[in-house]
Formats: structure tokens, C-alpha cells, sequence
């Protein structure tokens, strides 16, 4: 199936410092492909890769589940381990949680971790249902453009297929006990107004995790896609600051931009 236009996975050779970008479920990298340019323009090397199922149509979706998602992630950063001195993992709501997981999993070799409005629990009744109602209907309402910004729109799915749901509910539930194994620096942006995940997920990823360097940023302007958002130049030059602060070589090699 071809890709939707603008959903496009996005790759940018830069300096030594690597940042791996992972979007949410039924979105694309669109919602993030702001922020990978951004950093992209500052010397840094980049790598917003597609996860499988997405950014063409859902049906494409319903076959898919997390260890497809995780792996492409888990691929695209050994890719800049090979590449870079230091690297970082940044997601967005699902991809969040992605980052958390891969920082639980590759420890060290991960220098820090940029979270927006992470996911971490699927909520409610149809948490519940899930395991049930997938085998009887194969879709409900959509999740995308959660924006709060006039004329700003996600490139994603308008129907949520319920067996990737299911799955997403699982992973949810393997990232949640595992985030005791993040240590890393953390910066976690989370929008107090979000209408696809509640600030409470935010609250038990801090809560949880072992990470010492912690910073908390409340996006009061935006809603669940904020990097589309009022607030987005705000969680990229957060972010950048955030990994200058512990990669004081990001963007300066190879690289004509500076730091």
C-alpha cells in the first residue's frame, strides 16, 4: 500500500549526537516531523522511522501488533548506536512509551529520555471489552488531531482497529512494569488538557521510574498532539536544550549549524 502523503518515515545525517523520534498508534511521523527537523537543523542526526501498520490504511494496521512496532523502533536505534556516540530516544502518547521501553531495555547506551503526553494504560471500560469486543467489531472512532490549534491536522487513521488496540493494552501494561529499569535522565512534556490520554499517565511514569534527572513540563496551551500544537516550539527547544545539557558535543561535529 502506498504511504500517505506527508507520512513519510524522515532520516537526516547530522553530527554525533543521534535522537531517535517514535510517533503514536494510528498516527505517522508527520505529528513529529517539526520536531525531527528542528533538530535536525542544529547538527544533530535523526531518525523518525514508520512503524508498521501505519500511515497507510488501517486495515493494514489490524495485522499488525507491539513486538511489530518495538522492533522497528528497537532496529532504528542499533542503526544509530552504529552511527552515533550518544543517542536519545523522544516519543509522542504510544511512542512515549516506546522510548520508555527501549530505555528499560538498552540502559546506558541510551544517554536520556524526551516524553510528550505518554501513554502508559488503556483506560476505562473498554480496557475490558477489548479482549471480547475485537472479535466482534473490527474498528471504533478514531484518535487522531487532538489539536487545539486552528487549521493544524494529524495524518493518521480516523478508525482505531480493535486487535492492535488489544495489543497496545498489553504493551501498555509490559512498559508500566517496567519502568522501574528507566534510568536515565528524564524530560516528560504533558498537556493538562488531553483528550486521548489522561494526565494521570504522565503522573505513574513519574512516579515509577528509577530516573534521578527529572524535569517536568506542563504544555498548557495544547492538547494530546502537541508537537502539532501552541506549544510546540516549546517542547523542541526544551528537548534541545535537554540534550545539550547531557551531550555537550551535540550538533558541533560534522555539522556547519553549532550547537
Amino acid at each position: 500500500m502506498p504511504v500517505l502523503p506527508g507520512a513519510e518515515p524522515y532520516r537526516h545525517e547530522g553530527g554525533e549526537v543521534g535522537v531517535l523520534l517514535c510517533h503514536g498508534f494510528t498516527g505517522s511521523p508527520q505529528s513529529l516531523r517539526p520536531w525531527a527537523e528542528y533538530l535536525a537543523e542544529r547538527g544533530l542526526t535523526v531518525s523518525l522511522p514508520l512503524l508498521p501498520g501505519h500511515g497507510t490504511r488501517w486495515q493494514d494496521m489490524q495485522l499488525t501488533g507491539w513486538q511489530d512496532w518495538y522492533a522497528e523502533v528497537d532496529r532504528a536505534l542499533r542503526e544509530l548506536m552504529e552511527r552515533c556516540s550518544q543517542v536519545f530516544v523522544l516519543g509522542l502518547s504510544m511512542g512515549g512509551a516506546l522510548a520508555l521501553r527501549l530505555a528499560a531495555k538498552h540502559g546506558p547506551a541510551i544517554s536520556g529520555v524526551v516524553v510528550v503526553n505518554p501513554g502508559v494504560k488503556v483506560h476505562g471500560l473498554a480496557a475490558y471489552a477489548l479482549p471480547v469486543v475485537r472479535h466482534l467489531v473490527p474498528t471504533t472512532k478514531g484518535l487522531t488531531s487532538d489539536i487545539a490549534k486552528e487549521g493544524s491536522a494529524e495524518i493518521g487513521y480516523d478508525r482505531v482497529p480493535l486487535h492492535a488496540a488489544y495489543s497496545l493494552r498489553k504493551f501498555f501494561q509490559l512498559v508500566d512494569g517496567a519502568l522501574p529499569q528507566v534510568t536515565q535522565p528524564l524530560l516528560l512534556l504533558h498537556s493538562p488538557q488531553d483528550h486521548v490520554v489522561p494526565p494521570a499517565d504522565s503522573a505513574r511514569v513519574l512516579a515509577r521510574v528509577s530516573s534521578t534527572d527529572v524535569r517536568e513540563v506542563l504544555l498548557e496551551q495544547s492538547y494530546h498532539v502537541a508537537t502539532l500544537d501552541h506549544d510546540a516550539e516549546r517542547i523542541f527547544q526544551e528537548s534541545h536544550a535537554f540534550i545539550g545539557r547531557l551531550a555537550p558535543s551535540a550538533g558541533k561535529k560534522g555539522s556547519t549549524t553549532g550547537g
